[in-house]
């Protein structure tokens, strides 16, 4: 299971919520959505959620309001405004009852995952040090991987490539991407190069005692697994 932060999403327009949950997804965080502020409260208390992003005009009780009322009640997780509430004196509001950034509709997705990792950083909250699947489980700032708590010699490449596909889960890569997101420059590239390298790296990461790790989906790239 990987450890990757938690956003809690509030937003009453599905298909806008549908959007911000995939794309954080894709950046490595785990999601969990609500189109109302019904059970929100709860999730706060059973689950470890590093940050919030909260649409202001919500059914029931605006967002800002839900968001002090959070506050006051001693949850500090940081919180992004995202809404059509634009005024100055709608900004300052939105501040004042316990926002930590505000986004105004409409917006870049990006530019939401580019906020979101800043103030996760700010706050402390970093993305997750330690990036665990199966009995992998990878140290991010010493660059060191172990299966089974046995430790695994990966050449840079190797390491970079293995990141990759932990932090996007559940999803297929195209070998493009992986040229484009994890390859160096002046490094052999290439689809040849690509089956190379993921080879090298199932070899090393891989036991005939457990499912692959990695899979070839034909015709389109990797998928881990």
């Amino acid at each position: 299971m990987n450890s990757r932060p938690l956003i809690l999403i509030l937003e009453d327009e599905e298909d806008i919520l549908e959007l911000e949950e995939l794309h954080l997804q894709n950046a490595g965080f785990e999601t969990m959505g609500f189109l109302s502020s019904r059970g929100v409260r709860q999730a706060m208390e059973e689950e470890e959620v590093a940050l919030m992003v909260v649409d202001r005009n919500l059914p029931g009780i605006e967002g800002s309001e839900f968001v002090a009322k959070l506050r006051r009640e001693g949850f500090d997780q940081p919180v992004i405004f995202v809404t059509a509430k634009d005024r100055d004196d709608e900004v300052e509001e939105g501040f004042i009852r316990g926002g930590d950034d505000y986004l105004r509709k409409p917006f870049n997705m990006n530019e939401l995952v580019w906020r979101v990792k800043a103030l996760l950083r700010r706050s402390g909250e970093q993305e997750a040090q330690m990036l665990r699947h199966r009995s992998l489980v990878m140290d991010l700032p010493g660059r060191k991987v172990e299966r089974s708590q046995q430790p695994l010699s990966l050449t840079r490449l190797e390491f970079d490539l293995l990141r990759y596909f932990l932090e996007n889960p559940d999803r297929v890569i195209g070998r493009d991407e992986l040229l484009e997101e994890v390859w160096p420059d002046g490094e052999d590239r290439g689809e040849k190069a690509v089956n190379v390298a993921v080879n090298r790296l199932k070899k090393k990461i891989e036991s005939d005692l457990e499912p692959p790790y990695i899979e070839a989906v034909r015709g389109v790239g990797y998928r881990l697994c």
